[in-house]
């Protein structure tokens, strides 16, 4: 009974894992859009051409996570990073230009320091 419990435990370590990588994309895009899209943040700084290019990778990435319900965590993992890499260069620009700190937000910094201490694993 014992053995069998740590079974389950084991796989159920693994769908939390794969839920809480879905989650933290999905938290990302919402985020982004918030942050484009709200004047209290960028939405008045941010150009036309910037806003499309974050629009349309914040979509695809939508899309992907309706087709890819069923994903693995490392399939989350990879669509998260490839999503920061257009939309973090923008944002940095944005934040640059307007004379406030580098960076996204809360999520970009954490995104970074959880790709530091994979490297150190």
């Amino acid at each position: 009974m014992v053995k069998e419990a740590e079974e389950f435990a084991e796989e159920d370590k693994k769908v939390k894992d794969r839920i809480d990588a879905r989650n933290q994309l999905e938290t990302y895009v919402y985020n982004m859009k918030n942050t484009i899209n709200d004047k209290d943040k960028l939405a008045d700084k941010i150009e036309s051409e910037e806003k499309e290019n974050i629009d349309a990778a914040l979509k695809e990435a939508l899309e992907w996570l309706d087709d890819n319900q069923s994903a693995e965590k490392e399939d989350f993992d990879e669509k998260l990073k490839e999503l920061e890499a257009v939309c973090n260069p923008i944002i940095s620009k944005v934040y640059q230009r307007s004379g406030g700190a580098p960076g996204g937000g809360g999520e970009d910094s954490g995104g970074d320091d959880d790709d530091d201490s994979h490297d150190e694993l």
